[in-house]
């Protein structure tokens, strides 16, 4: 009784989310599953357009624009896979967020739609691979653990984010190809995606990166 067409949950903007905290999840601190992809009109479809530079537009989905989604000032830490995920995702921008004690990736983006280059991205923020304050060090030192896993499209940025304390086992401070281990991944390809102005604590990040 309750349904109606003209409510459409995954392609409706987020109104806010901000300054929350999880920890000791099972698994996830934060995660948008299945699909948040915003967009002006959430029951409408969202066409490409191939002939959009010709017509002097600069999206490609400008007949049913994407709407910009900011999960700002997260806190997680000691979650048992992530600080926080997402499956698929439109314009989604994760701001300011602080991650540590995952127990395999702080950040992880799994895939994005209906995006140009940069709508989806990680901006600020800290995530730290092992504070060495829990109880149960062994098992995060003892595991591989990614500070960002990217997704497996491309089209992502992230800046301005700092990384400590990867300096266990295979760990690292970035990854790619998000659950490409799994049998029903689309591809287990390298994608592109561009970062700027990231820190990597000389002293405890020894890897930065592990594909």
């Amino acid at each position: 009784m309750s349904f109606d067409i003209n409510v459409c949950p995954m392609y409706t903007r987020l109104g806010e989310f901000r300054d929350n905290s999880a920890h000791s999840m099972h698994k996830y601190g934060l995660r948008l599953f299945h699909s948040h992809i915003p967009r002006l009109y959430p029951c409408a479809p969202s066409a490409i357009d191939g002939d959009y530079l010709a017509k002097g537009k600069d999206d490609p989905f400008w007949l049913n624009p994407k709407v910009p989604s900011t999960f700002e000032n997260m806190l997680a830490w000691k979650c048992g896979r992530n600080g926080a995920i997402t499956e698929r995702t439109g314009a989604v921008s994760f701001k300011n967020f602080k991650i540590a004690d995952s127990g395999i990736a702080g950040i992880e983006f799994s895939m994005i739609e209906d995006v140009a280059d940069g709508d989806a991205n990680v901006s600020g923020g800290i995530i730290v691979g092992n504070t060495y304050l829990n109880d149960d060090d062994d098992i995060i030192k003892g595991s591989t653990v990614w500070g960002f896993i990217g997704p497996r499209t491309e089209n992502f940025t992230m800046s301005d984010v700092r990384f400590y304390n990867f300096n266990f086992m295979n760990s690292s401070a970035l990854g790619t190809c998000s659950h490409c281990f799994h049998p029903a991944s689309t591809d287990s390809g390298g994608r592109t995606f561009s970062i700027s102005n990231l820190t990597f604590d000389a002293g405890t990040v020894t890897r930065r990166i592990n594909w």
